[in-house]
């Protein structure tokens, strides 16, 4: 069976990636010096309706189909990381509303966040809780008509700028998810910088003590929080990210091919050696490998598939190993060039590393899947 993108997908997939070149690429290296999106690019994104992908068009959004969102991501992250990762995380609290809201936080929130006007943030990871969600220690008392919330939360993207964020906090009977609005008394945003990576997905640390929020924040059912709402929403980031990475790796590529056409060694251009071409070769293979996986894994989505979630699993790992292992090269092939600022690969490797661990690390993933297979073989041998 051959897959193909359909008309409209292919026209979409033509204009991201004029605005990507247009918009991104020339400044990327610079964002990621400054740690710093500038407000003009988040504007330049929310005018194309990049941020209301998922929200249905009667509330101002695109309603795109997934594997369009995948095509966006991956454009996006051939040109930013960090701006891929204002799309992942935002997107992730509009499919929450979306999905599991009420229909007054869809009147509330949707619209706003659809044009930009809001800018949306997951919250889940705190200091001594990562992979592990179920350890995390944000407390939420419900008093009355409110929720008392304690705790402290890590490595919020975008965290800097966000003016609502998913939050996930722990309850008598579980985990539940609410919805914190950034200028809650009790809540402080506390910048993070100098990661290895994504650098300019402006991180912050949430602490909040003494915040009281509306019990009509809460989004979805008590207890719901975990297994339920993150379940749904993580599996959208770990797509986002899968096909970032596509990106990421085609970004390595573009500047692998165009560096070995002009650079010569030895009287020869990099393009004639044969160890050169074998390190292109692989890029090429593992990326259009990659990228077939992700659209498989958008395609399942968009029919409501039951086995989505487990192949966005393995789109996941082979898209962040792949992105990793040709930005590794791709700085090899320009040397000391490649180490330098002026020099998007050097962008790209550190870019990579993170690709591994966020959304479900490489580890955590090959666990996952090995469990998933055997899983599956237990079922067909039945």
């Amino acid at each position: 069976m051959e897959f193909r993108l359909n008309c409209q997908q292919q026209e979409a997939q033509k204009a991201f990636r004029s605005f990507v070149v247009r918009e991104i690429i020339p400044h990327a290296n610079r964002y990621d010096r400054e740690e710093y999106t500038p407000d003009e690019l988040i504007k330049a994104v929310a005018s194309q309706g990049y941020l209301g992908t998922f929200v249905p068009e009667n509330y101002g959004g695109k309603g795109m189909d997934m594997v369009t969102f995948g095509l966006l991501n991956e454009e996006l992250g051939r040109g930013c990381s960090s701006i891929r990762s204002l799309l992942t995380v935002h997107s992730m609290v509009t499919y929450a509303i979306l999905r599991w809201g009420s229909g007054q936080q869809k009147w509330l929130w949707l619209s706003r966040l659809a044009t930009g006007t809001c800018i949306g943030a997951f919250a889940l990871s705190e200091p001594g809780a990562g992979s592990d969600a179920g350890n995390i220690t944000t407390k939420a008392r419900l008093l009355g008509e409110k929720y008392h919330l304690t705790g402290v939360k890590k490595w919020v993207t975008y965290g800097q700028i966000a003016d609502v964020f998913l939050l996930f906090a722990k309850e008598e009977n579980g985990i539940s998810a609410f919805l914190v609005e950034s200028n809650t008394p009790g809540l402080e945003i506390r910048p993070i910088t100098g990661m290895l990576g994504t650098r300019a997905s402006m991180l912050a640390e949430l602490h909040l003590e003494d915040c009281y929020i509306p019990k009509k924040n809460r989004l979805g059912g008590r207890g719901f929080g975990l297994q339920g709402i993150a379940t749904s929403v993580l599996d959208i980031g770990r797509y986002s990210v899968a096909c970032g990475c596509v990106g990421l790796a085609q970004g390595c590529l573009d500047e692998s091919l165009d560096y070995t056409r002009k650079r010569q060694q030895f009287g020869r251009f990099l393009q004639d050696f044969q160890l050169i071409q074998q390190m292109i070769t692989d890029m090429i293979t593992n990326i259009k490998a990659a990228r077939l996986l992700c659209y498989r894994a958008g395609y399942l989505k968009d029919v409501g598939a039951p086995d989505t979630i487990p192949e966005t699993w393995v789109a996941k790992y082979f898209a962040s190993t792949t992105a990793s292992k040709a930005a590794n090269d791709a700085v090899q092939i320009q040397g000391a060039y490649g180490c330098s600022p002026d020099s998007s690969a050097q962008r790209f490797l550190r870019d990579a590393k993170i690709m591994e661990i966020i959304e479900g690390s490489t580890q955590i993933q090959q666990t996952t899947i090995a469990h998933y297979g055997y899983q599956e073989s237990e079922l067909l041998a039945s």
